[in-house]
């Protein structure tokens, strides 16, 4: 994969994401969301009646558990190589703003007052590495 800006950014939202999901694979079926009504033709006296049906929808169930699990793989997958990407980082300072700023979450005031560095030379350190990335896969 490779490695961009936007790709970068978009971390936070995937680990939140596989947060949100995992969440929902725990409390799938509690309440009565999977509980379905449906209509059945009933030929016990010789002609069609309709007759109403109600109970737990475990192919519904079943349904949602795969495709969430199968979600949190793919996302799962994108934020390690972010992660293994950002430890790969040979120089400590860019790797610790990286981290700081893209795993922890802090802004880049924050990660400027942690490393003693201005917010502008962050975002300076930040660009220069990735314009570097984007070049070294360019040749």
């Amino acid at each position: 994969m490779e490695i961009t800006r936007k790709k970068i950014e978009e971390y936070t939202s995937k680990r939140d994401e596989i947060q949100e999901l995992q969440q929902k694979l725990e409390n799938i079926g509690k309440g009565d969301s999977l509980i379905g009504n449906d209509v059945i033709l009933d030929y016990r006296t010789g002609y069609p009646r309709p007759q109403p049906i109600v109970g737990y929808d475990f192919s519904k169930e079943k349904r949602l558990k795969n495709r969430w699990k199968q979600r949190i793989d793919e996302l799962t997958k994108d934020c390690m190589e972010i992660e293994l990407w950002i430890e790969n980082i040979p120089d400590s300072i860019t790797r610790r703003i990286f981290r700081l700023r893209y795993i922890d979450g802090k802004s880049q005031e924050e990660v400027g007052k942690i490393v003693h560095m201005s917010q502008s030379n962050v975002s300076r350190k930040i660009d220069n590495h990735l314009n570097l990335h984007k070049m070294h896969k360019k040749v």
